[in-house]
């Protein structure tokens, strides 16, 4: 395809531009925050064991660069260079078809300050988030150009892809959607979804092997917090019941401790609170576990469909108090004796800033939803072209990691949301090029406000939860 060069000079300056805000922000967040999961991470590094409570992927590539640098530098360098480099991909892309507002436009997203300021936290959703752009990024650049990936850029993708797969556990509802969507092959919609249906039961099977095999992580127990979180919740919601594997003592416990909490399921692996409770089913073998919680939701459906819907609402942000926690960044690493030292004065001043504007609609993860499900019926409303498949697998892999949290989801942090988050807001600037159907826009218009408006009468009325994680746990 030629280029004009007006368009060519678009291009670089999209270049430069990306490459001057990767520079930016590692000035901004050098040499990246840590939080208790990175230290965690970091003595594994540091000592060669390694356990699967948080994926060993990241820990092992982090083992990899260390000598490029102390603490968390390599990582932070890592997670941004993939970050501003798909983005910049993307950018360009546009800029190259004759787009140049919507390749400014895809830098902003990257600014924004939710998506940046959890960017330079280093910590496996941020991995997640760069590696997921790097790879889309490389698509995007030919994709949009209407030009087939080169079977050389398939080596890079793979990586990427295959990094993002292991860095969370739950990535597989990104990652197989993402690509079963962009793949020319099966055309009809039903034989798409049994194909992604297939192609998550093989990567959930192949993820333990590779974990424990070829990463040599020792197992942690870790697959068995969500079914203790979920038996907990149907228990505390159905007092008395025989079907939830705890005993009556156990449910009373669990009940009195308030340790079922919607927010979290913390309470119940703390030793202060119902550690020692759980510790009995704990013991049990995972697979045990999930068939009592199969037979306990069968028995008492209302109550588990109460527990997952008191959740999915607290992760989702949407009628949940003021301040709800885990939303904004933390400003200063988690003290240890590791070298891992805090950012400067620039990064807290940015999450500072990044704790204000997650007060609002664009830290709800639930007002983004209604965004993503919206974009998605308008591309489906369109003439297929290169835009309009790239950003209609953005929006199906946020709308499926979306959807898993239904069921698969102990905790409420906002970071779990970054990817659909950021797909959302990139696929919409990639489907800015038509006016949106006007029934579609109406529809959705009217479902956001109604969001909205709930999540603020909800703010306004709820009484402001405790602000520390101590208070949380009680």
């Amino acid at each position: 395809m030629p280029i004009e060069p007006a368009a060519r000079l678009t291009q670089r300056h999209i270049a430069i531009g990306a490459a001057a805000l990767w520079i930016a922000s590692l000035a901004i967040f050098w040499p990246g925050t840590a939080m208790y999961d990175t230290v965690t991470q970091y003595q594994q590094v540091l000592s060669g064991v390694y356990d699967d409570w948080h994926p060993p992927a990241m820990a092992r590539v982090w083992s990899l660069i260390a000598p490029l640098g102390s603490g968390a530098r390599p990582m932070l360098v890592l997670q941004l260079l993939t970050y501003w480099l798909g983005l910049g991909l993307i950018a360009a892309a546009l800029a190259r078809v004759g787009r140049p507002r919507s390749a400014v436009a895809i830098l902003a997203i990257g600014l924004l300050p939710p998506f940046l300021g959890w960017q330079g936290v280093v910590l496996k959703d941020a991995q997640l988030a760069g590696a997921l752009l790097g790879a889309v990024g490389i698509i995007g650049w030919w994709r949009l150009a209407r030009r087939p990936l080169p079977r050389a850029m398939c080596v890079p993708v793979a990586l990427l892809l295959a990094y993002a797969v292991l860095v969370r556990a739950n990535a597989v509802f990104i990652v197989v959607p993402l690509l079963v969507t962009l793949a020319p092959r099966p055309t009809h919609p039903l034989a798409k979804l049994v194909t992604g249906l297939v192609a998550v039961v093989l990567v959930l099977a192949v993820a333990p092997i590779v974990n424990h095999q070829m990463l040599r992580a020792q197992p942690s127990g870790v697959e068995a917090t969500q079914a203790l979180y979920d038996l907990a919740g149907i228990a505390a919601r159905a007092p008395g019941s025989d079907t939830t594997g705890l005993t009556r003592s156990e449910a009373t416990t669990v009940i009195a401790r308030r340790c079922a909490k919607p927010f979290f399921w913390d309470p119940l692996g703390d030793d202060a609170h119902c550690a020692t409770t759980m510790e009995r089913l704990r013991a049990l073998p995972t697979a045990t576990l999930y068939v009592t919680l199969a037979s306990a939701a069968l028995h008492h459906p209302i109550a588990y469909a109460g527990h997952r819907f008191a959740h999915l609402n607290s992760t989702d942000r949407w009628l949940v108090p003021f301040h709800w926690p885990s939303a904004a960044p933390p400003a200063a690493s988690e003290p240890n004796t590791l070298g891992l030292a805090d950012p400067g004065a620039a990064a807290r001043s940015w999450e500072a800033l990044t704790a204000v504007v997650v007060e609002t609609p664009l830290g709800w993860p639930i007002a983004w939803i209604v965004v993503a499900i919206t974009a998605l019926a308008a591309s489906l409303a369109r003439p297929r072209d290169p835009a309009r498949d790239l950003a209609m697998a953005l929006l199906v892999s946020a709308i499926a990691l979306e959807a898993s949290f239904a069921a698969l989801s102990i905790a409420s942090d906002l970071r779990y949301h970054l990817w659909p988050m950021i797909a959302t807001a990139v696929a919409s600037v990639l489907l800015a090029d038509r006016p949106m159907p006007r029934k579609i826009l109406v529809v959705g218009a009217g479902a956001l406000v109604i969001v909205v408006g709930g999540g603020i009468a909800a703010r306004v009325l709820l009484p402001q939860p405790p602000q520390t994680y101590a208070g949380m746990l009680g």
